[in-house]
């Protein structure tokens, strides 16, 4: 085969494999095309049978509806509150947790690990009842503390960090250890800093799941007051009907802060996956 021949059928595979590529990439897009075009019709059209791609007539005054009808708002800012603390106390948490079981050497740590990591086989809707239980008799039904506290302390994070932890070189913690560094002052300066890329990762994964979360909220929470977005869009479903493009457009606009810091950490998520490609597990 010649020079010019080779190039054509590298150029053919390159165009069926970009080809292949943006296919599936409009099969992933297509459920949030399909939101936003619900989003912008009349509740009629949206039940209506022959379906439409597009609306007949786009009604952009949903979103400003969406957010007016109900204190749309203040899910928001509950949402907000409650995922961003999740996310701040898991982090630290998994940092200090991730830490001990890579670097700190005690008896029994294998084994604990062992068991700590197998928690994660247990569903998370098996503890439901209990988590139940528990807040209640602690007082904290209807509260920020009792959606935020039983979810902050999973084992993820915790396994994620120390993995990663053990990709830095122990010769920086040693030479540390001999400048007199305390162990809570290598964490935070060295290895934190160094670790950046999986704690970026970890922030978005915690932010994005807490921000969705539903049934916890839905459980803990009542009245509309301290509802978060998942939660207070349920209160489009009255006993006059369903306003399905109210629903779809107050999900929309709940995409927008996990789509702004996907974006704001996408370096950080970038270097972690080339980082973790590239590690030697011990």
């Amino acid at each position: 085969m010649t020079t010019k021949a080779r190039s054509r059928v590298t150029l053919a595979l390159d165009i069926l494999n970009h080809g292949a590529l943006a296919l599936v990439a409009l099969l992933f897009l297509f459920p949030f095309f399909w939101m936003v075009s619900n989003a912008v019709r009349s509740n009629a059209e949206v039940m209506a049978i022959p379906v439409r791609i597009l609306p007949s007539e786009f009604q952009w005054d949903n979103f400003q509806k969406t957010w007016s009808e109900l204190p749309f708002g203040r899910f928001f800012l509950n949402s907000m509150v409650v995922a961003g603390s999740v996310t701040v106390i898991t982090v630290v948490v998994s940092c200090l947790a991730g830490y001990a079981f890579a670097r700190l050497k005690f008896p029994g740590r294998d084994t604990l690990l062992l068991g700590y990591v197998g928690t994660l086989m247990v569903p998370s809707i098996m503890l439901i009842i209990p988590l139940f239980l528990i807040v209640n008799g602690l007082g904290m039904v209807n509260t920020f503390q009792g959606v935020i506290l039983p979810v902050a302390f999973g084992t993820f994070g915790a396994f994620l960090l120390r993995q990663f932890f053990l990709s830095i070189p122990d010769s920086l913690e040693e030479a540390a250890l001999i400048d007199g560094a305390s162990r809570l002052r290598i964490l935070i300066s060295i290895i934190v800093p160094l670790s950046m890329p999986a704690i970026g990762l970890l922030s978005l994964f915690t932010f994005i799941a807490q921000w969705n979360n539903f049934l916890w909220p839905l459980i803990v929470m009542t009245g509309q007051e301290n509802a978060t977005l998942p939660v207070g869009l349920t209160h489009f479903q009255t006993q006059q009907g369903t306003q399905w493009n109210y629903i779809m457009a107050g999900a929309a606009l709940s995409m927008l802060p996990g789509i702004v810091l996907a974006i704001l950490l996408q370096k950080l998520i970038y270097n972690s996956i080339a980082l973790n490609a590239g590690m030697g597990g011990r």
